[in-house]
């Protein structure tokens, strides 16, 4: 912690060096400009450009402008061709009063980089005002007794112009006992004496009436005039003295009015009305009289109007003291107003710069100057920022500060600063002044679109209608306008066997995507696709989903008969022995179904037999079994109307035919075996592939079946012609068929031992023996029968 604080007063001490180095260079370079008061508007004072030694339009690149303390600006700066222009009439009295020279000060502020120049204009004094009396009359009263070469200090004229344009000289008109002598006061001032040429005579001349005149030195001169009555007295032998000549005093400046600056005292040691004084202002100007007034009878001075060190630190009052005859005494008033700390600090806005780009490094913000009316430490000032803000300030020349950036921003956190900047005097008490900025973020591009989902699964049902909308995605951007505007689209697929733009389009302003055609679950059950969102911005970003599509099956297929064949030029024929029991099995229908799910779940039913009751057809598993025995009254040809339904909504079915011969003398071993574990569902397309091969292998197994039959009897039939018994039988029936689809036509097989018996060489009977183990042992294959 320590060492952070160590680093932070050294980085502190080489700005402050820095500032210090900038200001030295820029006092060197201090611009003076020159105006006489009353120039008309758009006078032209100078060109900057050239006087800062700056390259062509390299003003109006570093976004020069003109900075002053006052309210009213009075120049204009072209920061195109620098030019230094006059931008309203200027008067000298009313800018700067008496004061002399009268010089504006202002800066010549360039942003970027920053650099401040400090510059002066002198407003250089005209002839434009008379001298004028305040008083439109002057009494004087002198006695008759007064010697020649006496001296009576008249009332001054005041002139606002100064310099050579000021009171120079006055005169009075032309009399044979008085003439007029100028009495230099000082700092510029002149004061007219009345000096008395020879003695008065009350009796011979009672009163004078004359004419002064006050000259200034301008060119034309100027003159003003003012009547000076003089009336003769008795002899008056004793002039009123002041206590003190000069009484000086201070008041602050919150003195309130109406309190007692100072009481002053005179006396005169005559005696009746010579020695009755009253006390007046000798020579006081306007703004004197609106500050201060006097008790004429006490000599008490008391504050009339409000002061203001911060307008005039000093006032110096003349008064005097006159008794009854006329004669009079003077003493100066030297009234010191003290400052206090009633001015608040004052920050004057330069510049400011809003909106700011985010992510911008560090960037001048505002350039502002404090500045305090008051003095001492009342005028000294400090200035500070909320420290939980990503900006710094950053003292410069002048008073000036500038407010920067820390930190790159981010308009997405926070797309606005209110910055309130606190400036406290170091006063008793202290004062503070606050004052709010706002300086808006704008955006900038450093956003990609974000999916509200890395990925999209989406459902359709197959045999869609074209254009069906069949969902949305979609996508935000933290930025803002154009940056914020996103353009959606289909990626090239990855599968070039996938024809993704005739499937597939996406509404490229709002994300929805619509299926091109109608799709077939039986062809294509799902697929995948990528797709893309773009943002407006320069350069653009851009973010990608997942999208699947799942196609939902549809009952649109009707199930298909594997076997009995649905051939109506070839009908199916099962063989069914007489002899059969209740449950023999006499075929099995073997279904598919393209679709899937429950679309694809079949159920059987029998529909129509010619012998009801005789025949059942399991539900489940297609199987055709009898279900009871066979008699001599029951037909030999049975027809049986079979169908398969699948479960879909609305269930969809397929019927087929199936011819049963009853068969006597036909014996088909029946040996259960064990069902072959059925294999797990790839694709229904190889399924199918594997029911046919499988059909075809049973139909020729059994084929070859019925051929062996036929030629076992044959040869028995010869044998037994030849040994005139019953033959035994050599071999054995194969039992091994079975269900190779899972769903097939025979699931058991069975094989006995049989014996032909008859005359004549032709069979008459045809009987089953017993059943011959599966282990199909060498042993006699018949035995004779009666």
């Amino acid at each position: 912690m320590e060492a952070r604080l160590e680093r932070a007063m050294q980085k502190r001490q080489v700005l402050f060096f820095c500032v210090f180095m900038g200001v030295s260079l820029v006092r060197a370079k201090q611009l003076q400009y020159f105006v006489a008061e009353e120039t008309e508007k758009g006078a032209f004072l100078g060109n900057l450009q050239k006087d800062l030694g700056l390259g062509l339009r390299e003003l109006s690149a570093r976004g020069a402008r003109i900075v002053s303390d006052e309210n009213t600006q009075f120049l204009l700066l072209s920061p195109f061709t620098g030019e230094l222009i006059l931008n309203g009439k200027l008067d000298r009295e009313e800018l700067c009063g008496s004061e002399e020279p009268c010089v504006l000060s202002f800066q010549v502020l360039l942003e970027n980089p920053f650099q401040i120049y400090p510059a002066a204009l002198h407003v250089k004094d005209i002839n434009d005002h008379s001298p004028v009396f305040l008083d439109k009359k002057i009494l004087l009263k002198i006695s008759e007794s007064t010697t020649p070469g006496a001296t009576f200090l008249l009332e001054r004229a005041q002139d606002s112009d100064v310099g050579t344009n000021s009171l120079s000289n006055y005169t009075i008109s032309p009399n044979g006992h008085f003439h007029i002598q100028v009495h230099d006061g000082g700092e510029g001032t002149v004061f007219p004496e009345l000096v008395l040429d020879q003695m008065l005579d009350r009796e011979e001349v009672p009163e004078f009436t004359l004419t002064l005149t006050a000259f200034d030195g301008g060119s034309p001169p100027r003159s003003g005039t003012v009547q000076v009555q003089i009336l003769v007295l008795d002899i008056n032998d004793n002039s009123p003295e002041f206590l003190q000549s000069i009484y000086k005093v201070q008041s602050p400046e919150n003195t309130p009015v109406g309190s007692l600056v100072v009481a002053v005292s005179a006396r005169d040691l005559d005696t009746g009305s010579y020695g009755q004084i009253a006390y007046t202002f000798f020579y006081a100007t306007e703004r004197i009289l609106q500050t201060f007034q006097i008790n004429s009878t006490s000599g008490n001075l008391y504050l009339k109007g409000k002061l203001n060190y911060e307008a005039i630190q000093t006032y110096s009052i003349t008064l005097q003291a006159k008794d009854g005859g006329g004669l009079s005494g003077k003493c100066t008033v030297v009234v010191e107003v003290t400052d206090v700390n009633d001015n608040p600090p004052e920050l004057l806005m330069s510049s400011l710069t809003s909106p700011i780009a985010e992510n911008s490094p560090e960037t001048v913000v505002a350039v502002f100057r404090i500045r305090d009316r008051d003095s001492g430490n009342n005028g000294k000032t400090t200035c500070s920022i909320s420290h939980d803000l990503p900006f710094l300030l950053k003292p410069s020349v002048e008073n000036f500060y500038t407010l920067v950036t820390e930190k790159p921003l981010d308009r997405e956190s926070n797309p606005e600063y209110n910055i309130t900047i606190s400036v406290t005097d170091l006063g008793t008490p202290r004062l503070t002044t606050q004052h709010i900025i706002t300086v808006q973020v704008s955006d900038i591009n450093d956003n990609a679109p974000a999916f509200t989902q890395t990925s999209y699964t989406l459902f359709i049902q197959e045999n869609n209608s074209p254009a069906l909308h069949i969902g949305t995605i979609s996508a935000t951007d933290s930025d803002s306008g154009s940056n914020a505007h996103i353009t959606y689209s289909l990626l090239p697929s990855q599968d070039p066997q996938l024809a993704l733009t005739s499937l597939i389009s996406i509404n490229a302003n709002n994300g929805q995507l619509f299926a091109l055609r109608a799709l077939d679950y039986e062809a294509l059950k799902a697929f995948e696709f990528r797709v893309g969102a773009v943002d407006q911005g320069s350069p653009a970003l851009s973010s990608q989903a997942l999208v699947r599509v799942l196609v939902l099956d549809d009952n649109d297929n009707a199930p298909f008969m594997l076997y009995p064949l649905q051939n109506s030029s070839a009908p199916c024929t099962e063989l069914l022995p007489r002899a059969a029991e209740p449950g023999y099995l006499v075929t099995k229908v073997v279904a598919v179904d393209h679709d899937s799910g429950q679309n694809a779940w079949l159920s059987f039913q029998l529909l129509k037999a010619t012998e009801p009751g005789l025949f059942s057809l399991w539900a489940h598993n297609g199987e055709v079994r009898t279900t009871r025995l066979l008699s001599e009254r029951d037909a030999t040809k049975h027809r049986l109307l079979l169908m398969v339904k699948d479960n879909g909504e609305p269930p969809r079915s397929s019927s087929v035919t199936l011819h049963v011969l009853v068969v006597d003398g036909f014996s088909q071993p029946y040996l259960p075996l064990p069902e072959v574990a059925r294999e797990p569902e790839h694709d229904e397309d190889a399924i199918t592939l594997y029911l046919v091969i499988a059909l075809a292998s049973v139909s020729s197994l059994f084929l070859f079946s019925v051929l062996l039959f036929v030629g076992v009897r044959l040869c028995r039939r010869a044998r037994e012609a030849s040994l005139g018994g019953c033959p035994v039988p050599e071999g054995h029936f194969p039992g091994h068929l079975m269900d190779v689809s899972g769903t097939g036509t025979l699931s058991q097989s069975y094989q006995y031992e049989v014996c032909l018996t008859g005359g004549s060489g032709i069979a008459s009977d045809f009987k089953f023996l017993k059943p011959v183990t599966p282990n199909f042992l060498t042993e006699s294959a018949g035995r004779e029968v009666e």
